[in-house]
């Protein structure tokens, strides 16, 4: 989960999806403005990095736990981080979290059902939520950047990784883990968007017209 995307921050800040994340998070921001301080966020999947190219590096308004399969180190006095899995929350309670934020992680978890095991999660331990996922009928493949690449079967898909560098991706020759880095990938629709969290409003992002990708968000009074 996420194990290339605080990569492509670091690497490409100027990037269409650097500024995408950015404008995401003043929409996320504008959010938080009707919560009293300090918050508490839950960030699922994240990164120290992302929230210090936000510029909340030390904000003592926001209390910031992130949640990776990667452990991550932190200087920040206001962001903690911890190792653990999107789909099994449990050593947190009920609404532990005034938030719970995820970017661009629930795609990666390869199957429906640990897709809806993780939004259960976070609908538990978050009083309000803000997710985005991107878009499985954009035309464009966000993670291997190859037009249509998410609609080829399996075995292209993995031919295509084993001798092409795509997207973020080397070219990954091993068989058996060119397959895990294709099947990793289940892209949503806003139909499935809407089943895993159904009491959500969906802000549909748009590049020339076309959905590129979703934010689910709930909980606020908006």
């Amino acid at each position: 989960m996420r194990r290339l995307f605080a990569i492509a921050d670091n690497r490409r800040p100027n990037s269409l999806a650097s500024r995408f994340r950015r404008k995401r998070f003043r929409l996320f921001s504008s959010l938080l403005a009707e919560l009293p301080r300090p918050v508490r966020v839950l960030d699922v999947g994240g990164t120290p990095e992302y929230w210090r190219n936000m510029g909340v590096w030390d904000d003592g308004d926001l209390e910031i736990t992130i949640l990776n399969l990667i452990e991550n180190e932190t200087q920040s006095k206001n962001i903690r981080c911890l190792v653990g899995d999107a789909r099994d929350l449990s050593r947190f309670s009920h609404h532990d979290f005034d938030v719970v934020f995820s970017n661009s992680v629930i795609e990666h978890l390869g199957s429906e059902e640990d897709q809806e095991r993780m939004a259960r999660e976070i609908r538990r331990v978050g009083r309000r939520f803000f997710v985005q996922t991107p878009n499985r009928y954009f035309p464009i493949e966000p993670h291997f950047f190859f037009p249509g690449f998410q609609f080829l079967p399996l075995a292209l898909r993995i031919a295509l990784v084993r001798r092409f560098a795509l997207g973020y991706h080397a070219a990954i020759p091993d068989p058996d883990e060119a397959r895990r880095a294709v099947a990793e990938i289940r892209l949503l629709s806003a139909k499935e968007v809407s089943k895993l969290f159904p009491e959500a409003t969906v802000f549909r992002e748009r590049v020339l017209g076309l959905t590129k990708s979703f934010v689910a968000f709930g909980g606020w009074s908006v």
